[in-house]
């Protein structure tokens, strides 16, 4: 056992966030994405966080890991199939999450634009999320002793 890091996080998923660079993405997924089928085909790392949903996954993330300040957007969520302004339950929490962390508001992409994005990730973890569209993708800062 660790002090300081969110028990849900397991080895494999601690390894693979340290190894992550400035950039990379991580895509918290749903039981229902097609992870096993995403990773395969983009030969990124899948790790299983069955017993969390994806804002538990979410905030541990967080914790740890800092989102990309020097582009336009560094979160995104997947738009409900035929009313892309819907707001879901798991998509609401992670704008609370977001803020609670200091971190700006997640864009929006369409479903098979996230997908696509997703399949450039360097990790998926997939959660036991069971809600629909509890689905985020995160991109990595930088942890730097600069003052600036």
């Amino acid at each position: 056992m660790l002090k300081n890091i969110p028990p849900l996080l397991t080895p494999d998923a601690l390894h693979a966030l340290a190894s992550m660079g400035h950039g990379d993405d991580v895509a918290i997924v749903d039981a229902n994405f097609p992870a096993t089928q995403v990773a395969h085909k983009s030969g990124a790392r899948l790790v299983q966080l069955a017993g969390a949903t994806s804002t538990q996954a979410l905030q541990a993330v967080l914790q740890l890991l800092p989102l990309d300040n020097f582009v336009p957007d560094a979160a995104w969520t997947m738009q409900v199939v035929g009313d892309a302004h819907s707001v879901p339950e798991p998509v609401a929490e992670f704008g609370n999450v977001l803020r609670q962390a200091g971190e700006r508001p997640a864009a929006t992409l369409e479903r098979f634009d996230f997908y696509a994005q997703a399949q450039n990730a360097f990790l998926i973890l997939q959660t036991g999320e069971q809600r629909k569209y509890g689905n985020i993708l995160l991109r990595k800062g930088v942890i730097s002793s600069d003052a600036d």
